[in-house]
């Protein structure tokens, strides 16, 4: 959908990313990655200047600094500055257990997007 829509030169006001688990081990996190990074990409060239990116992450393999680095690197490779708006983990009926790693899946981000001048 993602090059469809680039390829037709659409621009959104909004564009919202929500994924699903792009990876379920440790072993595949560089492919994660990769994919993520193209994801967030490609959401932010649909982005009209000064418009909003919500974007998530619900592996708990990919965790908050790796999430934020791979957003900040596509921000990068499409000449993007982002605003942070909002950054929220899951809701408290799921609990993040201090210590257990796996309770902290949800990375929730909303951006505005500028091109850099």
């Amino acid at each position: 959908l993602l090059p469809r829509l680039e390829k037709q030169g659409e621009k959104y006001d909004v564009v919202i990313l929500d994924p699903p688990a792009f990876t379920k081990s440790r072993s595949s996190i560089k492919k994660a990655v990769k994919g993520y990074r193209e994801i967030n990409l490609r959401g932010m060239k649909l982005v009209k200047d000064g418009g909003y990116l919500a974007t998530c992450s619900c592996s708990h393999f990919m965790d908050y600094e790796l999430f934020t680095k791979t957003i900040g690197q596509a921000a990068q490779n499409v000449h993007k500055r982002l605003r942070q708006v909002e950054f929220r983990t899951q809701a408290p009926d799921h609990p993040i257990l201090w210590g257990a790693g796996d309770s902290y899946y949800l990375k929730f981000y909303i951006f505005q997007v500028c091109e850099e001048k």
